[in-house]
């Protein structure tokens, strides 16, 4: 198997998270900026961290905190937009962003399951 670094859907969640660093640096709301920042790193990091694991359970737990870390991006993407934070265009592609991968690695986990029975 390829490395996470070959896996699109990690990809693009290093992508969407070197936005959201770029589009929040001047934020002033720090609590915001943090919280967000946190949980957009979350995504390819979990998904390293859970393709780096030896055995099948353990590469799909991390591989589900990263799904449930797409999740909680979605909601503060939503709470941003509606508290003027970040702009709706911004928000509407993070949004999308959080919805295709969140799919991608439901994909990737049922894979992962498949091979271990």
């Amino acid at each position: 198997m390829a490395g996470f670094e070959d896996l699109d859907v990690w990809k693009r969640a290093v992508k969407l998270s070197i936005s959201i660093y770029q589009n929040t640096n001047e934020l002033r709301d720090f609590g915001f900026r943090d919280q967000i920042t946190r949980s957009g790193l979350s995504v390819p990091s979990n998904i390293a961290e859970g393709m780096e694991r030896s055995t099948i359970p353990d590469k799909c737990k991390f591989l589900d905190y990263a799904r449930a870390s797409c999740g909680e991006l979605r909601t503060q993407t939503i709470v941003g937009i509606g508290a003027g934070l970040i702009t709706k265009s911004i928000g509407d592609n993070w949004y999308q962003e959080t919805k295709e991968p969140s799919a991608m690695i439901n994909g990737l986990i049922r894979s992962l399951k498949s091979k271990q029975n």
